[in-house]
């Protein structure tokens, strides 16, 4: 949506009442996003609080999302804790066990025209209990893709239009970027969500098992099979050749691919706002590749990013003010708005479809990659996605292991076969915390 656009929405909604100055509902919410991110959530609370007299909401950058998530516990504990706190998907589990701590957004929205169906069910399921409950508003959900370096490419003399649907042609890319002298040609961001989490749903194969954990806390990790292994051992290979450069476990990879350092970056689709605003070169976005001969494959890809969870311990009207917050963060025009401006999967049914009325995806091609990846195949038991306790300590377990096969100190089989078993004994530990 245009800003001008905007802004007409802003005015249309604008009601100031002359008792808001003492009439106004406080809430907090706490957030894990900086730079362009950062500001774009400044915008969407500016504009909610502008839109309307009996609320205000005030927002908290309160870290990475680990720190986040860890901020948010800590202040529940100290009876001090937000009204909304933004938690990565790999803590749902973690708050969906947090007994009393949370207050399910699907009675907190109630009332305000809330319907449950308007939300996409790939990206919705994440967040439902097993009866179709929403428990958290997904705010920022996004898949991974592969972004490319057009110029990158086209300077060792490679076809930019290249098909790279496949792990097949990359490899024959990545061999023609080595001996074209490139120093980078492949780098990601979050190795355990695309190269293991979003592999096994892409191929069908299971993470865990008991449905990735959807079906009981008794879940045990699976991440060990042949297709697994067989891609960890072939990024070592890369690794070990200068074709893949490992940059770091979170999104580091990020900063060397807008500087136009590397070639090709899987990364989630919402590098969209960086890339963007960053880039010196042309580049486009295409599907994450796939395993060309593993059947089923490709499936579907599974969602990352954030929900939005509400706490308990507040007053009825601060709900309300919640409520009011969540519904207008749902609402076609904002998430139509945060789509296009971030690379983030439209949450409704209702963005989607506005984005494409309103010509974006014609005037920005491969914008609609990801909604097309997460949404064209019904998904199955191995690609819903993942409901796993002691989930984000789990990831720092397969960082390391799959640090040691970067480095060669490990091969595939071993390194994955000792994150399967540490990880299991993380399991184990929340299901007996939880019973």
């Amino acid at each position: 949506m245009q800003k001008s656009a905007f802004g007409a929405l802003l005015a249309a909604t604008t009601a100031l009442s002359p008792l808001a100055a003492t009439a106004q509902t406080e809430i907090q919410f706490w957030h894990a996003f900086t730079g362009r991110l950062g500001e774009l959530v400044a915008e969407q609370v500016e504009t909610f609080n502008e839109s309307q007299s009996d609320y205000t909401v005030n927002a908290t950058h309160k870290g990475n999302y680990s720190e986040t998530l860890n901020a948010g516990i800590a202040a529940f504990r100290a009876g001090e804790q937000p009204h909304i706190l933004m938690v990565f998907e790999v803590g749902t589990a973690t708050m969906m066990g947090a007994k009393g701590a949370i207050k399910p957004v699907y009675e907190v929205m109630a009332g305000d025209d809330f319907d449950p169906d308007a939300y996409i069910g790939a990206v919705k399921g994440y967040y439902t209990t097993t009866d179709g409950q929403m428990l958290s508003l997904p705010f920022n959900s996004s898949t991974p893709v592969l972004w490319v370096n057009r110029d990158a490419l086209e300077g060792a003399g490679i076809d930019p239009d290249t098909d790279l649907s496949t792990w097949q042609n990359v490899d024959a890319v990545l061999d023609q970027l080595a001996e074209a002298g490139h120093d980078c040609p492949l780098t990601t961001a979050w190795q355990s969500w695309i190269h293991l989490e979003n592999l096994s749903a892409y191929h069908d194969v299971p993470f865990a098992t008991q449905d990735n954990g959807f079906a009981g806390l008794d879940t045990e990790l699976a991440f060990n099979g042949p297709v697994q292994v067989q891609h960890i051992a072939q990024m070592g290979e890369w690794a070990d050749e200068g074709k893949f450069i490992y940059a770091g476990r979170r999104n580091e990879g990020g900063a060397n691919f807008r500087a136009g350092e590397c070639a090709l970056f899987t990364e989630s689709s919402a590098g969209y706002a960086g890339i963007k605003s960053e880039a010196k070169f042309d580049f486009d976005v295409r599907p994450l590749p796939y395993w060309d001969g593993v059947e089923g494959a490709p499936q579907n890809t599974i969602i990352g990013g954030a929900s939005l969870w509400v706490m308990e311990g507040h007053d009825p009207a601060e709900y309300e003010a919640a409520g009011a917050f969540l519904n207008f963060l749902s609402s076609p025009e904002i998430q139509a708005k945060w789509h296009q401006d971030t690379g983030y999967l439209p949450i409704t049914t209702a963005a989607g479809e506005l984005t494409r009325e309103q010509g974006f995806y014609k005037e920005n091609p491969g914008t609609d990659v990801a909604v097309k990846q997460m949404t064209t195949n019904t998904p199955t038991a191995n690609s819903k996605g993942l409901r796993l306790g002691s989930f984000d300590q789990i990831r720092g377990i397969i960082d390391e292991e799959l640090e040691a096969v970067w480095s060669g100190d490990k091969d595939a089989q071993a390194a994955l076969d000792s994150a399967v078993e540490r990880g299991n004994q993380l399991l184990r530990r929340f299901e007996r915390a939880s019973n």
